[in-house]
């Protein structure tokens, strides 16, 4: 089961593969401390 993130606590670095090939390192890549992620699973 995956851990809920607590107030205070840093986001943990992460990579996503982009549909272009590219990838999006989370936090680094972000251009604001104050961002929010929607991921989006896609159809099944």
């Amino acid at each position: 089961m995956a851990q809920k993130l607590n107030p205070g606590e840093l986001f943990p670095n992460l990579t996503l593969s982009l549909l272009n090939g590219d990838s999006l390192n989370l936090p680094q890549d972000l251009d604001s401390p104050m961002t929010i992620a929607l991921f989006y699973r896609g159809h099944w």
